[in-house]
């Protein structure tokens, strides 16, 4: 049977089949509810931890809320970067369509319970466990685009994606400025739960990839260790060095940046509920800046290739950090600035489609979720360090900094491989 992935002649969606519409639609809204999920906690981050902190009426220090907070993010992050991995290993093995909707329950449910959460840990464990899920969805919907979808529509597909995510934080956003007045900052996490409803349709509606069926016929399935073996070390070391750096920057800046609204004059003399409306409309800014930035970077992919397109992006987004956390600006300029450094993180949507061809189809999952999601460790160690080398309330410093990171990224970014024109899975060599 011919893999639809091979049908150069598909060129408007109406040519698609049912089966690459319903794989689309999947791995779409998983993303969404990935960008729903995922920014959740950031939203409430440093008020729900310092309720949870709080002893007897009397406060937490704001220097330990910050350390306490940061570490939650940076246990989340560990999590999203070791469910690459696992649920990567497990749908090369159990299927893409079958471990999409065990992801997606992983995610949902363990948002849900941090409702329950009484103890400062008690978040950290259900935030680690989610990110569990997040991290597996990426890679599974990643691989499940790349084996059902026309190669040539790759760029746009990953821009498409990577607006998934951004819809969902959009909807994470609204979900706070509806629940802008629960003192509790409870109700928010079981906006989390509504995801699992999708695995519903998934199991009944999207089948497993050809490409995947073929490809375990008969064949040994591959282990992580070959991610290192000599047919593909090559590429594993080069995807994690970019990963890694590109990463940890990023996120310094996804979690800092509401905790430095919060801290400017004109935010920090408002009562709770504006701070958490200020924060929602930081987020909505870097947002929509990102859905134009992912299409930005899926033309740039479709002039230059992938590989000039991401350092380009790249380089970009840590001069955009630089210049915005390099000195003093009012508000409303520093939510311009916000907007212009989410246009380039367009970047991180190239990586959806670009990672999954370079490594074989039976090792596809786990090669793309390791790699990609292992610089979340990384990023998980600078989320709570950018922040311990700078004065307490100095978040401005501790962006400065993470976006230097963005220079030796871009500069690694020419590294990366250029996926092969010739068509095949790569073959992994026998013991």
């Amino acid at each position: 049977m011919t893999n639809p992935a091979k049908t150069p002649e598909i060129t408007r969606l109406r040519d698609l089949s049912s089966h690459q519409k319903k794989s689309g639609l999947a791995a779409w809204l998983g993303w969404l509810f990935d960008g729903l999920d995922m920014h959740i906690y950031t939203l409430v981050a440093t008020p729900f931890v310092a309720a949870l902190l709080m002893k007897d009426g009397i406060a937490a220090p704001a220097g330990e809320v910050d350390t306490k907070a940061s570490i939650i993010q940076a246990a989340f992050l560990v999590g999203w970067a070791l469910g690459g991995g696992v649920f990567g290993w497990i749908g090369d093995r159990l299927g893409r369509s079958r471990t999409l909707m065990l992801t997606i329950l992983f995610y949902a449910g363990f948002t849900g319970l941090s409702y329950f959460c009484t103890e400062w840990w008690h978040l950290l464990i259900c935030r680690f466990l989610s990110a569990l899920g997040i991290g597996g969805e990426w890679a599974v919907g990643a691989s499940l685009l790349s084996e059902t979808w026309p190669k040539k529509w790759r760029p746009w597909i990953a821009a498409t994606l990577q607006t998934a995510v951004n819809v969902g934080i959009l909807l994470a956003c609204f979900a706070g400025w509806l629940l802008r007045h629960d003192e509790s900052h409870r109700l928010i996490f079981l906006v989390g739960i509504l995801p699992a409803l999708l695995t519903l349709w998934i199991r009944k509606a999207v089948p497993e990839t050809e490409e995947w069926e073929e490809a375990r016929k008969g064949a040994e399935p591959p282990r992580v260790r070959d991610l290192f073996g000599p047919a593909v070390s090559g590429v594993t070391w080069r995807v994690l060095i970019i990963c890694a750096v590109s990463l940890t920057a990023h996120w310094a800046f996804m979690f800092w940046q509401q905790s430095l609204i919060r801290s400017l004059p004109k935010v920090k003399s408002l009562s709770g509920p504006e701070q958490t409306d200020a924060v929602v409309v930081a987020l909505m800014y870097i947002m929509i800046g990102s859905i134009f930035g992912n299409y930005v970077a899926g033309a740039l992919a479709k002039i230059m290739g992938y590989r000039k397109a991401i350092t380009l992006m790249l380089a970009a987004y840590g001069a955009c950090m630089i210049t915005a956390f390099s000195g003093e600006w009012t508000h409303q300029q520093l939510l311009w600035w916000y907007a212009w450094i989410g246009l380039f993180q367009g970047v991180f949507g190239l990586f959806t489609m670009c990672l999954p061809p370079l490594f074989p189809t039976l090792l596809r999952t786990t090669g793309a979720g390791f790699c990609y999601n292992i610089g979340r460790i990384v990023a998980a160690i600078g989320t709570v360090m950018f922040k311990l080398w700078v004065p307490v309330g100095d978040y401005r410093l501790a962006l400065y900094y993470a976006g230097l990171l963005f220079i030796p990224a871009a500069a690694i970014a020419m590294l990366l491989p250029e996926e092969k024109e010739t068509a095949g899975p790569v073959e992994l060599p026998v013991d």
